[in-house]
């Protein structure tokens, strides 16, 4: 049974894996987790960035059926336990507007043929709102903020386990026997070790299992799909998160604070080269966004309802990368040791046995964060892959043969 694990990637992935191997392990031996990240920070990409939209049935007949649904209960079961204002939990629902740009007018007017209000658009001062399809009700609709979700997490983890730590470092190797012994970061020594090597030089070793969740940046079978997004206040809490058709098909998730995180305009997946936090942010493109969610929202910016509450300039702009794999499906499971460059040679008999990746989880990742967690950290702790809820199975590296590579 490992007593020592690394993590390295400070997102949602995982800070619920040391969660739920503080909460459901200690008694399987678990004793610490070392947590590192190349910013420092918990969640800088990604995981801190997202809509934190969570959805039951959005995935159902997809091979991410069984891991949405059991993640979508685990997200109550941690507002229940952690509390739910400290992590912006809360039930709501979701609708589908169909808006006409406007033609003629004011740049930007859009306009209501009929001059009617629809039944079921909260938003409904918009005069250009065609039609309304909803998406969800409080039934199977739920959001949190995804910094604060991973921020508690952690610092629950490390209440859990007190020897647990977060160290800010870029893993460019792996380390097994005698390489992994005792580190400036971690403590322990013998042959059955493995850990990290970081940027910097120092070992993180004394471990018992590592695990590789860093996003797009974990493996050569990972790209990544930039966002921008823009926070922007409301004049009055909204319960309703909209997906917009026409005017450039924004997506707004209103927040219990007061505000909209408001998305859209995705560009082409690609091989990420920025570092996790020092995402780029284009000013066209919060512009393009802002722009567009105002022109859906509102005839003119102003009065009330959403175009009132969307007349402010945003109060965060910010761009991330979501992590996706050559065939869109996540990978999660223990990696081949071609993948880290150890095996027998090392005279670890450990070794390539306790590396364990999780990662492409694609615009899901908050939303399957917690199951994903659960499942990995069962794997890691008792060697199962199955669960009562998952069976990882389907989402096992070995579908990429001997290519895939992690990167460092």
């Amino acid at each position: 049974m490992p007593e020592h694990v690394v993590i390295a990637g400070a997102g949602v992935v995982g800070t619920c894996t040391a969660y739920y191997l503080a909460r459901n392990h200690r008694g399987d031996g678990v004793k610490s987790v070392t947590l590192v990240d190349p910013s420092g920070v918990v969640a800088p990409a990604a995981s801190g960035k997202a809509g934190g939209f969570l959805a039951l049935d959005w995935n159902d007949g997809s091979p991410t059926q069984e891991l949405t649904r059991r993640s979508f209960d685990l997200h109550q079961e941690i507002a229940d336990e952690l509390g739910a204002e400290s992590i912006q939990y809360r039930r709501l629902e979701c609708a589908a507007i169909s808006v006409a740009a406007g033609s003629g007018g004011a740049p930007g007017v859009v306009r209501r043929p009929s001059g009617k209000k629809l039944r079921g658009v909260e938003w409904a001062d918009s005069p250009g709102v065609l039609g309304v399809r909803p998406l969800g009700t409080e039934e199977t609709i739920a959001q949190v903020h995804p910094k604060r979700l991973c921020e508690r997490l952690w610092e629950e983890t490390k209440r859990m386990l007190p020897d647990s730590r977060l160290v800010k470092g870029r893993v460019v190797a792996t380390t097994a026997g005698a390489d992994a012994g005792e580190g400036e970061e971690g403590g322990g020594s013998g042959d059955d070790k493995v850990g990290v090597k970081l940027e910097d030089g120092t070992v993180i070793g004394g471990a018992d299992a590592v695990l590789f969740a860093c996003g797009p940046w974990t493996a050569n079978v990972m790209r990544g799909v930039k966002y921008h997004s823009a926070v922007i206040p409301t004049d009055k809490v909204l319960r309703q998160c909209v997906f917009f058709s026409g005017c450039g098909d924004p997506e707004v998730y209103v927040r219990p604070d007061g505000t909209a995180y408001c998305t859209g305009f995705p560009d082409g997946d690609v091989v990420v080269t920025e570092r996790p936090g020092e995402e780029e942010v284009r000013p066209e493109k919060i512009s393009e966004i802002v722009r567009a969610v105002r022109e859906a929202s509102s005839s003119s910016g102003g009065g009330g309802g959403a175009g009132g509450a969307l007349a402010n300039d945003p109060v965060v702009e910010q761009a991330c990368y979501l992590p996706t794999t050559d065939d869109g499906v996540p990978v999660m499971g223990r990696l081949p040791a071609s993948a880290v460059g150890v095996g027998g040679s090392s005279g670890n008999s450990n070794a390539g046995r306790c590396y364990y990746i999780a990662a492409g989880h694609s615009c899901w990742g908050i939303l399957l964060g917690p199951a994903s967690g659960e499942a990995m950290a069962s794997l890691i702790a008792t060697g199962r892959r199955s669960t009562d809820h998952v069976d990882l199975g389907r989402f096992d590296p070995s579908r990429f043969g001997d290519g895939i590579r992690i990167v460092p």
